[in-house]
C-alpha cells in the first residue's frame, strides 16, 4: 500500500486526509514533469516504514509525491515554461518500504475527487473523466489495510504500461474501458468493515449446499426412474422371445379326447412337442422333465389324452398307469392274425369270435380286394381307446395306420398295396431290421422275369411254415415240395397268396423302396443277433447255411 499523504491543502478542500496509492503518485508526478509544473514538496508527515513482502516489487526510483490539493483542484491554463524549477529535484531513490497502516482508510468518491478528476479530464480535452477498468482493487498488507475503489477507480494492471503517453504526458485510456461518472454511484460498505459491496453479476450468490444437494437427489431419482422404466419396457418385449410368458402346466383335469400316436423308435422329446402342439400339455419342456423324473419308458402305439391335462396325468397315460380307465393292448411286429386278435380281445374285452368276424370282411375297412382277411393290415404298436369303444372302431384304427404308411411311401394302388404288404411281411420274418432293405432287394431280384438262378422262386422258410400253421424252422422235404400249401414259396413261383404276418413301419418302407443290389440268397446265421449273410450264387449261399447249422448245433433247442 502506498504512503498516505497528509497535505494540508487537501484537507482544506475535503475536510480530511485523503490516501493516495503508489499508482496515483506515479501518474501525477509524470504528468507534472511533462508539463513543467512545480513539484510540491513531500509533506513533513512520514509514517513508520515497514518492509514490503518478497512478492511485492516496488519501483527502484520514484518521483516525489505531489500534494493532494494539486490533484483535485481545477488547474489553470498552462503557462509557457520559463526555466527548470529549482524545487523540482527528485530524490535519488525511494526505499522499497511502505508505511505500516495505522487505520483502515477508505477512498470514497466525493466532491474533491470529482474536481480532481475533472481537472485531469480538462487537460486531456475531454468533457468528462474516463477510466481504464471496472471493479475494485484491493491491496492487503498484514491483513489490515484495504483500499477500495468504486466501479470507476483505477486498477493496477500491466496493460497500463503498454498504453504509453501522448504529447501531454497523459496515460492513454481504452475507450472501451472508459465510463462516465454517475451521480448515483456511491459506496456501500460492509457493516463494521468498510468493504464495498460489488454491484456486478460476478457477485451473485452461488446456490447453497442444501440446494445443490437437493438438485443432485432429484437428478438421481430421475435417472433411476428412466432406468427402471427401460427395464420394464424391455422385459415386456423379451418375455415372448425367451418364453417367459408360457404356462408351465395346466391345472387339469382336461376335457375332450385327443389321440396321439407314438411311432416305434420315437423319442420323448418329439412326443412332448406334439402334445404341446395339440394342447394336451401347456409346456413341452416341463412335461419332458416330468416324464424323465418319473423314470418311465416310451412305448409305441396310440394314446388317448384330454386337452389341457396336467403334466403328471399325461405322463401316467404314456406309462400306461391308467390302464384300468382305458382299453389298452400292444401288438408286436410279425404277429399273425390270430395272435393279434387274441391280444385285442384281451385288452378290450371283446370276444375273439366277434373280432375274427370283423377281420374276415376286410373290404369294410378299406383293405385291397385280394385280401381274404386283415392279415398284414393290423399295424403293430400300443393302443389305448376309451372304455366301451366298439370292435369295429378298434379294427378300423389299426388298418388305417397301415394304409396311411403305404400312401406315405407313394403306394396308392390297392393291388400294389397288397403285394407290398406281402413282401413286407416276409422281410419282417426273414431278416434283422438292419438288413430289411437288402432282403427286400433280393426278393425283387428273384421275382424278375428270366431269372434262371431261382426261376422266380422266393424260397422263404417263414412263408412255408406260415402255410403249415407252425412256427418251426424245420420241415420235411416232402413239405418243401408240397404245392398244396399256397404259401410254399419253394414249390410255387411268385408271391404267396397273402401276407404271413403284420409288418412294422420299417419293413413296409423297405418293401416300398428296396435297396438296389444283385443278391439272390440270404440266410440268418445267428437267431439272437439276427446277423444275415447275402450271396449271389448257390455255392456261396451253402457256405453260409453251414454256418447257420453250426450255430444251431452250438445252441441246442433254438433251431426247432
Amino acid at each position: 500500500m502506498s504512503p498516505v499523504n497528509s497535505d494540508p491543502s487537501n484537507q482544506a478542500s475535503s475536510g480530511g486526509g485523503m490516501p493516495l496509492t503508489r499508482k496515483e503518485l506515479r501518474a501525477r508526478e509524470r504528468f507534472l514533469a511533462t508539463q513543467n509544473q512545480d513539484i510540491v514538496e513531500v509533506p513533513d508527515f512520514v509514517p513508520e516504514e515497514v518492509t514490503v513482502p518478497a512478492p511485492v516489487a516496488a519501483a527502484a526510483v520514484l518521483p516525489a509525491p505531489i500534494s493532494a490539493a494539486r490533484r483535485f483542484s481545477a488547474p489553470e491554463a498552462p503557462e509557457a515554461p520559463a526555466a527548470a524549477p529549482q524545487a523540482a529535484s527528485v530524490p535519488a531513490a525511494v526505499p522499497e518500504t511502505v508505511p505500516e497502516p495505522v487505520q483502515h482508510v477508505d477512498v470514497r468518491q466525493g466532491d474533491a475527487g470529482r474536481q480532481g478528476d475533472a481537472a485531469v479530464a480538462e487537460l486531456h480535452g475531454d468533457a468528462e473523466p474516463r477510466h481504464d477498468v471496472h471493479g475494485y482493487a484491493d491491496v492487503h498488507l498484514d491483513g489490515h489495510a484495504d483500499v477500495h475503489y468504486d466501479d470507476h477507480a483505477y486498477l493496477e494492471h500491466h496493460e497500463h504500461d503498454e498504453h504509453g503517453y501522448d504529447e501531454h504526458g497523459y496515460v492513454e485510456h481504452d475507450e472501451h474501458a472508459a465510463h462516465e461518472y454517475d451521480s448515483h454511484h456511491g459506496y456501500e460498505a460492509y457493516e463494521g468493515h468498510g468493504h464495498e459491496v460489488l454491484d456486478s453479476p460476478a457477485a451473485a450468490k452461488a446456490p447453497s449446499k442444501k440446494v445443490r444437494h437437493r438438485r443432485r437427489v432429484v437428478a438421481l431419482l430421475i435417472t433411476l426412474g428412466v432406468f427402471v422404466a427401460a427395464i420394464s419396457i424391455g422385459a415386456q418385449f423379451l418375455r415372448p422371445i425367451l418364453g417367459m410368458d408360457r404356462l408351465s402346466d395346466y391345472p387339469g383335469p382336461g376335457t375332450g379326447s385327443v389321440t396321439v400316436t407314438v411311432p416305434a423308435g420315437s423319442g420323448p422329446k418329439a412326443i412332448a412337442g406334439e402334445l404341446e402342439e395339440k394342447h394336451v400339455v401347456a409346456n413341452a419342456d416341463t412335461f419332458l422333465k416330468a416324464f424323465i423324473a418319473a423314470g418311465g419308458e416310451l412305448s409305441p402305439g396310440d394314446f388317448q389324452f384330454r386337452t389341457e391335462m396336467t403334466n403328471a396325468d399325461a405322463v401316467a397315460v404314456l406309462q400306461n398307469q391308467d390302464a384300468s380307465k382305458v382299453i389298452y393292448f400292444a401288438l408286436s411286429a410279425g404277429l399273425r392274425i390270430n395272435e393279434s386278435l387274441e391280444a385285442i380281445s384281451k385288452g378290450s374285452g371283446i370276444p375273439v369270435q366277434q373280432l375274427k368276424a370283423l377281420s374276415d370282411a376286410p373290404a369294410q375297412f378299406g383293405a385291397p380286394a385280394k385280401a381274404k382277411n386283415l392279415e398284414g393290415f393290423l399295424a403293430p404298436g400300443e393302443y389305448r381307446f376309451p372304455l366301451g369303444t366298439a370292435g369295429k372302431d378298434i379294427m378300423q384304427k389299426l388298418v388305417s395306420t397301415t394304409l396311411d404308411e403305404l400312401k406315405a411311401q407313394g403306394i396308392t394302388d390297392p393291388a400294389k398295396q397288397f403285394d407290398t404288404v406281402i413282401i413286407a411281411s416276409i422281410v419282417q420274418a426273414e431278416g434283422g431290421q438292419a438288413d430289411y432293405g437288402n432282403v427286400a432287394g433280393a426278393i425283387y431280384n428273384r421275382l424278375k422275369p428270366g431269372n434262371s438262378e431261382t426261376n422266380g422262386l422266393i424260397q422263404s422258410d417263414a412263408a412255408v411254415t406260415y402255410g403249415l400253421g407252425t412256427k418251426s424252422f424245420n420241415f420235411t422235404e416232402e413239405q418243401r415240395l408240397d404245392k398244396a400249401n399256397p404259401y410254399n414259396t419253394y414249390a410255387i413261383a411268385g408271391l404267396p397268396v397273402g401276407p404271413i404276418g403284420s409288418p412294422g413301419k420299417s419293413a413296409i418302407d423297405a418293401a416300398a423302396k428296396p435297396t438296389a443290389n444283385e443278391y439272390l440268397y440270404w440266410v440268418t446265421i445267428n437267431l439272437d443277433t439276427k446277423e444275415t449273410k447275402f450271396s449271389k450264387t448257390l455255392a456261396e449261399h451253402n457256405v453260409y447255411v453251414a454256418q447257420y447249422n453250426a450255430w444251431c448245433a452250438a445252441n441246442a433247442g433254438r433251431c426247432v
